[in-house]
């Protein structure tokens, strides 16, 4: 698959802080990439460098083969959804969205057909008249997510478009956007923080750490294998439950204050391991499958998200993280004490020094 955006090494100090540690990535051409990851990962600044608000200190960028640092974003011909508002006050809603594609030189026809078209799609046709000082925060956003979208580019960049929107609005907008991704045949770069989001929105997805991408590959992979422990960490919701463990000197064998197991693949030697299980495969109640790891805990949280209940049960001294379909007999309560299993092979292990990923545990066979 083509590669229309390249970064190679790219690097952003300011000052003494480095933000952006060489940056290396690919974004493939008519897919969305979503760069995820904490706050201050270095998610706004990439996508500054990206359309021209910042040049990079260091590396390359490059938009369909073309070497762009250092050229003003102007040339780069990107639509742009900043993360925030970033609107004229003296301009009416109209002529805010309008304003990038006028620049452009687009005809009044053309701009009429695309105004209406995000009018549509944000719900903002009785704003159009307005000035952003009479504008909600709320209609402040969907005026700049218009303004990005209505531009005749192939590449949109969307830093964080539906922060501060409420749920339903950002329900109904990420599949607003991913239909408009496909009909413009166009390539979104996306960055949010929200797991949810970014699982919802990416075809592709980018891990952010401290400066670097840490993880990056189709969001399936990403989410089911992923080669780095941040990446186990910080994409999924709820978050997954992370226990410190220690390898034996064989590599094989597994210890953790709650069970013990084997590697699939011996590690190679002893060294300190942290293990990682998500919450769909910390099973609550019931007979436990043949070779599963078991434990007694006790429920000390419940949240309820509607179709599944997310169970925070205390066990050893550690807290694991189930998620339990409502539809499920057998509800706990809190302060319940209750059994938990877990299937080894569902056990991720990584290097706790490097955090890279060492593997699964070893299904355990009955003949």
């Amino acid at each position: 698959m083509a590669s229309l955006i390249v970064c190679d090494g790219l690097i952003r100090r300011y000052g003494d802080r480095t933000v952006l540690d060489g940056i290396d990535l690919a974004i493939a051409a008519g897919r969305t990439t979503v760069l995820t990851g904490p706050p201050e990962s270095g998610k706004s600044v990439l996508l500054r460098l990206l359309v021209g608000l910042e040049q990079p200190d260091g590396g390359r960028l490059l938009i369909d083969g073309e070497d762009v640092a250092g050229k003003p974003g102007s040339l780069r011909r990107i639509g742009y959804v900043p993360q925030s508002f970033a609107l004229y006050p003296h301009m009416t809603v109209r002529d805010n969205i309008a304003y990038p594609m006028r620049i452009q030189g687009a005809s009044e026809a053309d701009l009429r057909d695309r105004i209406a078209r995000a009018c549509d799609l944000l719900n903002i046709g009785p704003l159009l008249d307005k000035t952003p000082d009479q504008l909600s925060g709320g209609e402040k956003q969907r005026t700049a997510v218009a303004r990005g979208l209505v531009s005749d580019v192939e590449i949109f960049v969307l830093d964080d478009p539906l922060v501060g929107l409420d749920y339903k609005l950002r329900e109904r907008l990420m599949d607003d956007l991913r239909q408009m991704r496909r009909d413009l045949d166009a390539t979104f770069v996306y960055a949010t923080a929200d797991p949810l989001e970014a699982l919802a929105m990416a075809d592709d997805l980018m891990v952010m750490d401290a400066g670097r991408v840490v993880e990056a590959g189709p969001v399936d992979r990403v989410y089911d294998e992923p080669d780095h422990l941040r990446a186990a960490e910080l994409v999924g919701f709820p978050r997954a439950s992370r226990i410190d463990g220690r390898i034996d000197g064989g590599g094989r064998r597994i210890a953790t204050p709650l069970f013990e197991f084997d590697l699939d693949d011996p590690a190679g030697g002893a060294g300190d391991a942290v293990v990682v299980v998500r919450p769909e495969d910390v099973m609550i109640g019931g007979e436990p499958a043949a070779g599963a790891l078991t434990l007694d805990g006790q429920v000390h949280l419940i949240e309820d998200l509607g179709a599944e209940l997310v169970v925070y049960v205390a066990a050893g001294g550690r807290q694991l993280t189930a998620a339990h379909p409502v539809a499920d007999s057998g509800q706990p309560g809190f302060g319940e004490r209750i059994r938990t299993s877990i299937a080894p092979e569902r056990l991720m292990v990584f290097d706790a020094a490097s955090g890279r990923r060492l593997g699964r545990g070893k299904a355990v066979r009955h003949d």
